[in-house]
């Protein structure tokens, strides 16, 4: 089940910052308490190889989430321990040294099973053995939560599928542009291009003018 337009679970998740401190973040009060938007995304492990392009990637973005009053936060399952590991190794061999946005360390898998995005599969035979399938871990999943804590996108890759940091630019743009304008935005729309008022009027005009 979707949670978009839903508020983010109010929960206290630990994470590790860059310079090795030992944090708890709510992502509810992230978002609410500091009035900014939040891009909390998941992936599955570290020290594995899709992911750590993923983690340079948004920290190379970090400054356009900056002044889109966005902060990006890290999640996986890992412990503290691991992510502080993972943070002290070098780009060349693997590592995410030069990230500076905290990550979530969902030990218990608290949050990941509250936002269903863990791969796990219960099955029980005739005399209710319970046996697990699954990684355990969870997949590229990424919420956008506004300022009042409301989910307004998310979307779940499986595991192989890395994300394209770009797109989630342009969905806060589109977002801010509607809380501002109340107008709603057209496929494609990006910062600066023509949205329209919800009516029909305005999607028939718009149709005209910008489609083949």
């Amino acid at each position: 089940m979707s949670l978009v337009g839903r508020k983010f679970p109010n929960v206290a998740v630990d994470a590790m910052s860059e310079m090795g401190d030992d944090l708890r973040i709510n992502i509810f009060e992230e978002a609410t308490k500091n009035h900014q938007k939040v891009l909390l995304f998941w992936y599955p492990k570290d020290f594995t190889y899709v992911c750590p392009t993923e983690l340079h990637a948004f920290q190379e973005a970090q400054e356009e989430f900056k002044k889109r009053n966005t902060v990006i936060i890290g999640a996986s399952c890992d412990t503290n321990e691991v992510h502080f590991a993972w943070l002290n190794t070098a780009k060349e061999n693997g590592g995410i040294e030069g990230v500076t946005y905290p990550i979530l360390a969902d030990t218990h898998r608290q949050l990941a099973n509250l936002l269903g995005i863990v791969d796990q599969d219960f099955d029980y035979d005739a005399e209710g053995n319970e046996s697990f399938s699954g990684s355990n871990v969870t997949y590229r999943a990424t919420y956008l939560i506004d300022e009042t804590g409301k989910i307004f996108h998310e979307a779940v890759n499986d595991m192989p599928l890395g994300r394209n940091v770009k797109e989630f630019l342009r969905l806060i743009d589109a977002y801010t542009h509607v809380q501002k304008h109340g107008e709603v935005c057209p496929a494609n729309w990006e910062e600066g291009k023509t949205a329209m008022s919800a009516d029909s009027k305005s999607t028939a005009d718009y149709l005209a003018n910008h489609t083949n």
